[in-house]
């Protein structure tokens, strides 16, 4: 069996490892102070607005996204995590906010070094300026979870060294005990339920905890790039080597990359680099990690998507990782040609109900009348005149009225594509992804693959 074939899913009810326990106490305690952050964001926010309106001027979109970015700033990284999505998603949230939001990718206020000190020699037990011959104490990149500083080798080679925030663990618990709790209470509605709050947030909470291990993210890094050697994307795509002997659970020392981040559209032109290329290469990657190696890149936010002077697209940050077993990745290929490809509406239906995502079925003539109404515009719209706000109103009130909840591992794949989507818009707006040579090529052979395992299930 290959490693295409073999990355499974993990054990969905094994233990957080990472994030500890939270008593009511503590939880009680950070509901209130994340109230308050609130209502003092607001509170900002409309003495800004009174102030403005007397000097003559009306607040504005950009002045309301300034104000919600502050206050998630504020919240803690928890809700940096999930400023994120809305960074890199202005098909979902506008330009406005997904701009606003993008100094939360990796532009996030450092933490002090002292203290980012004292872990790396609890980690690695000696101080940075011994192990490197030189280390910059000045972090080139900031997040959530970590910072990333640039140091050297003595022998010589460019190395990146990320650094666990200090206590982070702590800080994160108490906010993922509380968004559980508010996901109970949001699938009391019917798009709740659809979108399957309860398991998001499991799938976030389990993310964050794997995420706070390096150990975790340097072995699927590996397990990723190699799914994708077998197949025809493996040289279109590289993620940095890693140190495993300067790899702990809160440090992780890896070879640095210098490249383009995918979304700097003017350096990525300049470079000579072809945007449909790249959008494709990810594009194609991505459906091959998930359909057949069964494991696919969970957070590609700009600041983890980078293009090197070859061309070749760089991924970083495999601390939050989707998987497939592959019963599921058989289903998905034959939905995706039934859609796509057949648009045979009738069998997509049966497929999604496999997926056990429609717990109250209707007609099977009306359940493909709804599916035709809602994808039909993807195989003709341009991307750049698509609207997927519209375009997921439409999926919502189909989901409604079948009483759909999308699978855990499908909604972040669905968040994949928001991400995908803002790079396609920006490098290559009049690209029609269904009508390209390659993958209309890939998804013939997903259909001779959804033939063959037809087949043998009826031998």
């Amino acid at each position: 069996m290959t490693m295409r074939e073999d990355v499974e899913n993990e054990d969905a009810g094994a233990a957080r490892g990472q994030l500890p326990s939270v008593s009511a106490v503590a939880e009680a305690g950070r509901f209130t102070s994340t109230a308050g952050h609130t209502v003092f964001g607001v509170g900002r926010f409309l003495a800004g607005g009174i102030g403005g309106l007397l000097r003559g001027h009306a607040p504005d979109a950009k002045d309301v996204a300034h104000e919600v970015r502050r206050t998630f700033e504020h919240l803690g990284p928890t809700y940096v995590k999930l400023g994120q999505l809305i960074a890199s998603s202005p098909g979902v949230f506008g330009p406005t906010m997904a701009g606003e939001f993008e100094t939360l990718l990796d532009k996030v206020r450092p933490a002090d070094y002292a203290e980012l000190r004292s872990i790396f020699i609890e980690d690695l037990g000696s101080t940075p300026d011994e192990i490197f011959a030189t280390f910059d104490e000045t972090p080139m990149a900031s997040a959530s979870i970590a910072q990333v500083h640039a140091a050297t080798l003595h022998s010589g080679e460019d190395v990146v060294v990320k650094i666990q925030r200090p206590g982070i663990a702590d800080r994160l618990a108490p906010d993922v005990a509380i968004l559980e709790r508010l996901a109970g209470l949001l699938e009391v509605s019917e798009y709740g339920r659809m979108l399957s709050a309860r398991h998001v947030v499991e799938d976030f909470a389990d993310g964050l905890d794997a995420e706070l291990d390096f150990r975790n993210e340097a072995a699927t890094m590996g397990q990723w790039f190699a799914c994708l050697q077998p197949g025809p994307f493996g040289d279109r795509v590289r993620v940095p080597h890693v140190y495993d002997d300067l790899t702990t659970r809160r440090v992780m020392t890896m070879e640095r990359i210098y490249a383009t981040r995918i979304d700097d559209v003017a350096a990525v032109r300049a470079a000579g680099h072809d945007g449909e290329a790249l959008c494709r290469n990810l594009l194609l990657s991505l459906l091959d990690s998930a359909f057949h190696g069964g494991l696919f890149h969970g957070d590609l936010h700009a600041g983890n998507v980078l293009v090197d002077d070859d061309g070749k697209l760089v991924l970083l940050d495999f601390g939050i990782v989707g998987r497939f077993d592959a019963r599921t990745r058989r289903i998905l290929r034959q939905l995706v040609v039934d859609l796509i490809v057949k648009q045979d509406y009738d069998s997509a239906g049966r497929a999604i109900f496999l997926l056990g995502a429609v717990h109250k079925p209707s007609s099977t003539q009306k359940g493909a009348d709804d599916l035709r109404t809602v994808t039909k515009p993807l195989s003709t719209t341009e991307l750049g005149a698509m609207s997927y706000t519209d375009l997921g109103r439409q999926m919502a009130a189909v989901a409604k009225a079948h009483d759909a909840r999308l699978p855990r591992e499908l909604v972040l794949v669905g968040k994949q594509l928001l991400y995908v989507e803002k790079y396609m818009k920006l490098l290559a707006p009049r690209w029609k992804a269904i009508s390209d040579r390659e993958i209309y090529g890939y998804m013939a052979g997903i259909l001779k693959e959804a033939e063959r395992d037809r087949r043998a299930r009826n031998a």
